[in-house]
């Protein structure tokens, strides 16, 4: 999934920890406590959640829970069945046949029926929604024709059999298909709605309907707080015992732990010092996550179109410093884009990130980061360079975009780094119009394969925010999804050269892949994290 600030991650082969059992009826103690109601902290405010066109983790872990879509993703990212309640596929893998749960309801009382999903899909491929996810639907019949504007939209493979039955035709198999149907881009929407509101759908809690466990309340497009509220209308909802889970926006962690002393949060993240000093608090919660950070330099601009210059500032990076010492949050040097956990090898049977190569250029090298910098410098006919590195304005992002501007500039002579950090709303659009010399990027997993992240780098991909291109790169992502589609070694093998091909040609510059420390009330029970999906709070519920 991406964008930054997705927050979220996983290992070998499991997609999900749970961090508490599942259990709506009785806590350690036996008893739900009298007020079902928690607050948790983030660092970010919501931009939009609109499912067609959001980027952000954080919208999507609000989808994930006030909307539902075929399958909901349970204890390790197990695909249980929520809207379908059946599920038949074709012998060659090509034609799925859903079978929908009956009788279910939008929160305004509409029912919720397999136009819903025909609806939502088209919508989000159709090249005028402009949606940077329309690339996971390749492999659906007829979607990357759409997205290249040889075909309607209407022709995509995907069409409602009455109320009940939604079938969707594949042109090629995808192995993770089951799991990728529990992403919210592939949910439902109303389309009366939607036209409805128009632009404005998705910008506040009351210019949408929700389908899921909870509503968004409290929520006018731009404020610090909005509320998850226990939606009514939900087909489960017996099952759902929190009414309320409050988010409010904490961009300093030292406030956010002060607030969880106090009792007015019950869920807070924690980075650098913070994290060390707490390691042995009874309420913390260790994680790796599956976000990638990266450098993106923008290739569209001369100085970043050499070589030299790119590996230079990659190996003027400590990215162990960065990890240990600037953030301390359990953030780690993976050296891949591809985060560690992710897939394993069918060949060798190791990860991901142990089958690629590591470039001299993923390792900190000051020396040799000075003499290709020069050498750079002199290939483009300049003495100096100067340019900005655009970042959030959460409290870690200044503290690595600070750190990355002391280390450029110490090591590559000649060169001049300026900051920028802005709200993560303009950050955003900002990296979608390429409006940027130099942007800290970042990509979390939306299903547990390498292709969630390597696709998003291929020629014009809406989210390959360097602009980077390669034709081997292109050939091997191509390869990978077709003539090697139904072979799982050689696919795998493309994919490894794909990353083969990015880190040496540093297409993006990886910087760490990031970990997470959190503190969390142990009376808050029965939550579903996720590293390739979302937070899943349905069953979670507050103990005595």
């Amino acid at each position: 999934m991406e964008k930054k600030h997705l927050r979220k991650l996983m290992w070998v082969a499991s997609l999900g920890l749970i961090l508490a059992g599942c259990s709506s009826q009785q806590s350690g103690s036996g008893k739900l406590a009298d007020k079902q109601e928690f607050t948790t902290a983030t660092d970010s405010e919501l931009s939009t959640v609109d499912l067609s066109k959001t980027t952000s983790l954080q919208t999507f872990e609000i989808l994930t829970n006030v909307d539902e879509g075929l399958y909901r993703l349970g204890k390790n990212s197990h695909a249980d069945n929520a809207l379908a309640t059946k599920t038949v596929v074709s012998k060659h893998g090509l034609q799925y046949t859903f079978n929908l749960r009956k009788g279910t309801k939008w929160s305004n009382g509409d029912l919720v029926t397999a136009k819903d999903f025909v609806y939502s899909w088209q919508r989000t491929v159709n090249p005028k929604t402009a949606s940077q996810y329309g690339y996971l639907f390749s492999g659906i019949k007829n979607a990357d024709a759409i997205q290249d504007h040889k075909k309607s939209y209407r022709s995509l493979g995907i069409r409602a059999v009455g109320k009940y039955k939604l079938v969707v035709n594949l042109e090629k198999p995808i192995p993770y298909f089951k799991v990728l149907m529990g992403f919210p881009v592939f949910f439902p929407q109303n389309q009366k709605v939607v036209e409805k509101y128009g632009t404005n759908y998705g910008t506040k809690g009351n210019r949408m309907v929700y389908n899921g466990p909870y509503r968004l309340t409290n929520w006018n497009g731009t404020g610090m707080t909005w509320t998850l509220a226990k939606n009514k209308t939900y087909w489960d909802e017996k099952h759902v015992k929190l009414d309320k889970l409050n988010y409010q926006v904490t961009k300093n962690p030292s406030t956010g732990y002060n607030q969880f002393k106090m009792g007015k949060l019950q869920y807070v993240g924690l980075t650098g010092i913070l994290a060390k000093n707490l390691k042995n608090n009874k309420d913390l919660v260790s994680r790796k996550s599956s976000g990638s950070y990266y450098l993106a330099l923008n290739q569209k601009k001369r100085i970043f179109k050499n070589l030299k210059i790119r590996k230079a500032i990659s190996m003027a990076i400590d990215r162990d410093q960065l990890t240990n010492k600037i953030l301390g949050d359990g953030s780690f040097n993976s050296q891949s884009f591809v985060a560690s956990g992710l897939s394993i090898d069918p060949n060798t049977g190791k990860d991901f990130t142990k089958s690629t190569n590591k470039p001299q250029s993923m390792t900190f090298n000051k020396d040799q980061a000075a003499k290709l910098f020069k050498e750079g410098l002199k290939e483009l006919g300049i003495k100096k360079m100067k340019f900005t590195i655009l970042n959030s304005d959460e409290y870690s992002s200044k503290q690595v975009s600070e750190y990355l501007q002391a280390e450029l500039e110490k090591y590559l002579p000649g060169l001049t780094v300026q900051l920028r950090n802005v709200p993560f709303q303009t950050l955003l659009s900002r990296q979608k119009t390429h409006s940027f010399q130099v942007t800290v990027g970042d990509w979390y997993a939306d299903f547990a394969d390498p292709i969630t992240y390597l696709n998003i780098l291929t020629t014009g991909n809406p989210s390959n925010v360097s602009q980077w291109s390669n034709k081997t790169y292109d050939r091997l992502i191509k390869k990978s999804a077709s003539t090697d589609a139904g072979n799982a070694k050689k696919r795998f093998n493309d994919l490894v050269k794909a990353q083969n091909v990015l880190l040496e040609q540093q297409g993006i510059t990886p910087l760490y892949q990031q970990g997470s420390m959190s503190l969390l009330s142990s009376k808050v029970k029965g939550l579903v994290y996720s590293p390739a999906g979302s937070n899943n709070y349905k069953g979670v519920y507050i103990s005595k």
